[in-house]
């Protein structure tokens, strides 16, 4: 805010605006507010979706789960992208593997 107002003073008093100083001037806050914005928000989302998505490759039979609707269950079989989830005695579902949200004690 200040920067502009004394380039604007100086560039009077020189009699021509320098345009590279007005312009790096200007670009200067934007690239701070998206340093600020990646190392923020956009690098721990990368990192947490690095660490779900090799603790779904991690994944295997009697493994105790919880689902992102808060189901508990143990693995009883693993296909590609869906999981045979045991809930309860004789009572099998078959989710997503993106539903897991964590292991049990993890």
């Amino acid at each position: 805010m200040f920067l502009n107002t004394a380039y604007a003073q100086e560039s009077a008093a020189a009699g021509a605006p320098n345009q590279t100083a007005v312009m790096i001037a200007n670009v200067i806050p934007l690239v701070f507010v998206f340093g600020v914005f990646y190392f923020l928000i956009i690098r721990p989302q990368q990192k947490t979706r690095k660490t779900h998505e090799a603790m779904l490759k991690a994944l295997d039979k009697n493994d105790e789960i919880i689902t992102t609707g808060g189901i508990y269950g143990t693995i009883v079989g693993i296909k590609d992208d869906t999981v045979l989830l045991r809930i309860a005695e004789n009572v099998k579902i078959e989710i997503q593997k993106s539903a897991i949200a964590s292991k049990k004690g993890s």
